[in-house]
């Protein structure tokens, strides 16, 4: 039987590469830069976001469900993909990647890290294979009134690319209230910065997964970041996470 393809239909990649390519990345970049997480504006479209939801009950499209509560993360629960990933995830995964690449680089320079990233997603997918981290990683969360999301940092093995992107598939105000995207930033010796992103149906939020360099009067230096999501007041949450590395 042959491997499950990790690379997504063309013109999956070429219909996301347009719509990427048409962000204005300058400013996105200067955002990442400044505050650890930048808002993509209507990636998606209103019948895409429920397209992605709907899958969610259909296990085919799936290699494991979490429960949150039974691990302590939250509350809730989220679905990883399994490979092939569907189309329209595999492109956008495929099609953000060259864009946050450099950025990535750029911090790993500034914090004195060796490591350096290939500018194409496939590629980095090879390396994440030779580390033996070979399970995809792209997951479909659902949260209903009352649950949440711990902050937590999505790291599954040795090489973790360093930006993550999430993309909100439910409308706030209609579908639920409450469950607000949540990014915390520790500098040494001071206390934490909580940031609260709003975002619409079809928005998504790029964002450091776990360290990046803020420039200080010594010189640039770490920051540790983590993530979450607030409690659910009212209603139904969908959210699409696109991790870049791969998973042991």
């Amino acid at each position: 039987m042959n491997a499950p393809s990790i690379i997504p239909a063309v013109p999956a990649v070429r219909s996301a590469e347009e719509r990427v390519g048409r962000l204005d990345w300058p400013a996105l970049a200067a955002e990442l830069d400044g505050h650890g997480c930048a808002v993509l504006s209507k990636l998606l479209t209103p019948a895409e976001c429920a397209a992605i939801a709907a899958l969610y009950p259909q296990e085919a499209h799936f290699r494991s469900h979490v429960h949150m509560a039974r691990h302590g993360f939250g509350q809730g629960e989220y679905r990883y993909f399994r490979y092939p990933l569907p189309d329209l995830v595999g492109g956008m995964r495929t099609a953000l990647y060259p864009h946050l690449a450099p950025i990535a680089n750029a911090w790993n320079g500034r914090m004195g890290e060796a490591t350096r990233y290939p500018a194409e997603h496939a590629a980095f997918l090879t390396l994440c294979r030779e580390a033996g981290q070979t399970r995809p990683t792209p997951l479909l969360l659902q949260y209903g009134a009352g649950d949440f999301n711990c902050l937590h940092q999505d790291l599954y093995g040795d090489l973790a690319f360093p930006i993550q992107v999430a993309i909100l598939l439910s409308e706030p105000g209609r579908d639920f209230t409450g469950g607000e995207f949540v990014l915390t930033e520790q500098r040494p010796r001071m206390q934490s910065r909580a940031e609260v992103v709003p975002l619409r149906q079809g928005d998504a939020v790029a964002f450091a997964v776990h360290n990046r360099p803020v420039q200080g009067s010594r010189g640039p230096y770490r920051v540790n970041l983590r993530h979450g999501v607030s409690r659910l007041r009212s209603g139904q949450r969908h959210t699409v996470g696109i991790i870049f590395h791969d998973a042991r």
